[in-house]
């Protein structure tokens, strides 16, 4: 057999390829999101709070993973479409959620096949702080908001972020951070980036987005019982941050 050289950064590359990867580990992260506390008993309520009454409208899951959310939105009678970067997961949706919610392969950093004011509503569920710049996605996700449309988003709390080194990173810069997660015994490389709140708030409405909620809600007091070790830090420290923006109407009230 021909000898093939591999160069000796080839093993970094493939590395670094690993992150994120989410085709990789999408059965063992859907399990685990399916009824942990941070995710099943505090995002997505928070979420589904946040948005209120979405019977009839038109929504748009961005980064809907495995649907859980975007299954929770069809049962309150939202009109769903889902995008996902990864086809593990878009696979898991398909099966939770039949033919309900149209699903399509996006990754968030290109353009959307969507037209302009395609939809009421956009949710973006922990999604944003996997971007070094949100600007050119937050653009597209105004584009296809109708005028008067929300944005529903939540990201790891800017504090969390800060304090997950040692030494502590410069609090007012955009930076990379990456860890381990661990399921069900298994290691698996991730990378995110922390954005101070201000620069998450200029983001929002240098993309023409009206600031309307930010939110730390506390968990449900009845996760107390369910989940006793892990409630109090729950409730007394940061965990994830949430936000409502809208997309204000043109002053002369016609669309964008």
């Amino acid at each position: 057999m021909e000898r093939v050289d591999v160069p000796e950064n080839f093993a970094q590359s493939a590395a670094r390829d690993r992150v994120n990867d989410y085709d990789g580990f999408a059965e063992a992260y859907s399990a685990e999101n399916e009824n942990n506390l941070v995710n099943a008993h505090y995002e997505r309520p928070a979420m589904l709070a946040l948005a209120g009454d979405v019977a009839g409208r038109r929504v748009l899951d961005a980064g809907c993973g495995s649907g859980p959310l975007s299954a929770a939105l069809r049962d309150r009678g939202a009109v769903v479409t889902g995008i996902d970067a990864s086809t593990g997961m878009l696979a898991l949706a398909r099966r939770r959620l039949g033919d309900d919610v149209a699903l399509h392969r996006v990754d968030l950093s290109d353009d959307l096949p969507f037209a302009d004011g395609a939809f009421d509503d956009v949710v973006a569920s922990l999604v944003l702080h996997y971007l070094e710049d949100w600007g050119p996605t937050l653009a597209e996700l105004r584009r296809v908001l109708s005028p008067g449309g929300r944005l529903i988003a939540s990201v790891d709390h800017p504090l969390v972020a800060y304090t997950f080194s040692d030494p502590r990173p410069d609090y007012f810069a955009t930076t990379n951070y990456t860890f381990d997660w661990m399921f069900n015994g298994r290691s698996v490389p991730m990378s995110f980036w922390r954005k101070p709140l201000h620069a998450m708030i200029d983001a929002f409405t240098t993309a023409g987005f009206r600031l309307s909620v930010i939110s730390e809600p506390q968990p449900d007091p009845a996760t107390r019982e369910l989940f006793p070790d892990d409630f109090h830090d729950l409730s007394t420290k940061p965990c994830f941050l949430f936000f409502v923006v809208e997309a204000p109407p043109s002053p002369t009230g016609a669309d964008d």
